[in-house]
């Protein structure tokens, strides 16, 4: 059976001889293990001389880290290979959702490994998949009204009990239960700007005592609301019937005619709106190509 390359994989660590070994959470100073030495790994996160070493707890085991690391970098720094839970490394995609607390302390907190730092004793795992309510729809064809059809396909929605939970789980910071409530009042609008920032961690999903899959629920009032709440600009339709009918065929085979220095000269020397022009109000002087 050939491997699921979308786990994340231990690679190889070398044993060090002299020194005290990894132990798992809460084992005692006395235990005698190996201390495992950690490979670097990923791209090669190298510490800076000097750097202060930190004990970060990986699914249950230590591991010695340097400080001011993500805990993205402090895993692969500990020799663990990202090929799920590692996106686009930038708070965007969601893919790195990780669960941790610190030692003697009850609290459970929640993060993305690649914007969260590293702090000594820290347990950690990470959730790269939750398995959410996805219901199959088709926005083109649908069998109610917009909130009967969210009412239909996410009927938990409507067994919210108001813990908030799920807003203090989220690493975004969003008031997920207030956008949960928007949607139960039919105010799909709210809801779809409520929740707009959502990464699609699924944290939220995994702590809630209702089993609401709260962020596939907001995807799909935000499509309702783009296709059929939200009212359509006339500037970009009348764009796209102007692209459509071969207005700018011409200036592109213009473009496509010109040398790599000739493109640069134009780009550089482009009339630019203003950084503090009023929205909406700019105009450039040469106004054939719009």
């Amino acid at each position: 059976m050939a491997e699921d390359k979308k786990t994340i994989n231990p690679v190889r660590r070398q044993p060090v001889e002299g020194n005290k070994g990894a132990k798992g959470v809460g084992a005692s100073d006395k235990e005698p293990a190996n201390r495992l030495k950690p490979l670097a790994t990923g791209d090669k996160t190298i510490p800076p001389e000097g750097a202060k070493m930190i004990p970060i707890y990986i699914m249950g085991r230590e591991y010695m880290v340097p400080e001011t690391l993500t805990i993205m970098k402090a895993i692969e720094y500990a020799g663990y290979q990202y090929v799920r839970g590692c996106g686009c490394r930038g708070g965007i995609c969601g893919a790195c959702g990780t669960f941790y607390r610190f030692l003697g302390d009850y609290k459970l907190k929640t993060g993305l490994a690649c914007q969260t730092v590293a702090q000594a004793n820290m347990v950690i795992v990470q959730l790269p998949f939750f398995p959410a309510n996805r219901p199959s729809y088709n926005l083109e064809k649908l069998e109610n009204s917009p909130h009967e059809e969210l009412r239909r396909l996410y009927p938990e929605v409507f067994k919210c009990v108001g813990c908030g939970t799920c807003t203090r789980t989220c690493p975004m910071d969003i008031d997920v239960m207030d956008y949960i409530a928007l949607m139960k009042r039919g105010d799909l609008k709210g809801a779809a700007i409520k929740s707009f920032d959502c990464v699609l961690c699924g944290l939220c999903a995994s702590r809630c005592p209702a089993q609401i899959s709260q962020f596939t629920a907001a995807m799909f009032v935000r499509r309702l609301y783009g296709k059929y709440i939200l009212i359509a600009a006339e500037h970009l339709k009348k764009r796209v019937e102007a692209v459509k009918s071969g207005k700018y065929e011409k200036m592109l085979e213009e473009l496509t005619k010109k040398s790599q220095d000739e493109l640069k000269k134009l780009y550089t020397e482009r009339e630019r709106e203003p950084d503090l022009a009023e929205p909406g109000k700019w105009m450039p002087k040469e106004t054939k190509y719009l």
